[in-house]
């Protein structure tokens, strides 16, 4: 993978959401907290810093993530795990730039998605930000070819024929792109959301427990191909998900509790993951 782009500073961002000037990188410790340093190179495809989530008001107020930091390397595949309610969803929405937070500071690539206006936001989730969903999310009236197309159509782009080609065939979808959602089993869908998400070779790809609606082959499947997008293409993939087995095929397992970085688990098998949550109580 080539060298990452600088991470800002204070130095303000342009029009198009990236930073001016300044430059700064980070270092993450065991526990997954950043620090910026220099020298003026990094290797994350998205972080947090002192990341902040509060549904509410006063005495309703409900604490969804309190002060995490966390770093993804690019090229990476981390699964986001904790039990339920420890913030794991909030924090992957905070990333993608779905959802707006309290306090803090989140960039995709060397942009502080905080600090974006809307029309910044949006240009940014569409351009620089792939989405796998539970649910596919795939447009009925569209055939799967014209489903993974999507992303690009909107962006007023052209697809690479060489990289499309090659998203397609490790999806094994050369056969099915005619065909509509409702003619396609779920595994199909998956792989057609996957191929839409990997299409326009964005920064990160965010994943929602992607295997939540299918059976457990198919859910090999798709978990095969991210970790294969991954570690042969060099996409980051940073996936939510509830199952030890699924947590199995990343590089690193992240934990929450309460809000908070719990831990982490690296090169993870289905019994360490499972042994980390019971540790947690999840």
């Amino acid at each position: 993978m080539p060298p990452a782009p600088p991470l800002p500073t204070d130095a303000g961002t342009a029009p198009d959401g990236r930073p001016r000037t300044t430059t700064t990188s980070t270092t993450t410790s065991a526990t997954g907290r950043t620090t910026e340093t220099t020298p003026e190179t990094t290797t994350a495809a998205v972080r947090a810093e002192d990341l902040r989530k509060v549904h509410g008001r006063g005495d309703a107020a409900v604490t969804a993530l309190d002060g995490v930091d966390v770093c993804v390397a690019r090229g990476s595949f981390t699964a986001v795990m904790g039990p339920s309610g420890s913030g794991k969803s909030t924090l992957l929405h905070c990333l993608a730039g779905l959802d707006t937070v309290t306090s803090g500071r989140v960039w995709v690539g060397p942009t502080d998605i905080t600090r974006l206006r809307e029309k910044q936001l949006t240009r940014l989730r569409r351009d620089r930000v792939g989405f796998v969903f539970q649910a596919f999310n795939l447009l009925p009236v569209l055939s799967a070819g014209e489903n993974v197309l999507l992303p690009l159509a909107l962006a007023g782009r052209s697809p690479d024929p060489a990289w499309h080609d090659e998203v397609v065939g490790r999806l094994g979808l050369r056969d099915r792109l005619g065909h509509r959602p409702a003619e396609l089993s779920g595994g199909q869908q998956q792989r057609v959301a996957v191929a839409r998400a990997l299409l326009p070779r964005p920064d990160v790809v965010f994943a929602d427990e992607p295997t939540g609606n299918l059976d457990s082959r198919a859910g090999a499947e798709v978990l095969s191909l991210l970790r294969s997008a991954a570690r042969e293409t060099g996409q980051t993939v940073v996936m939510v998900t509830h199952d030890p087995v699924a947590a199995s095929y990343a590089d690193r397992v992240v934990l929450l509790a309460d809000g908070r970085l719990a831990g982490e688990v690296r090169d993870p098998t289905t019994e360490s993951v499972l042994a980390a949550l019971a540790a947690l109580g999840g």
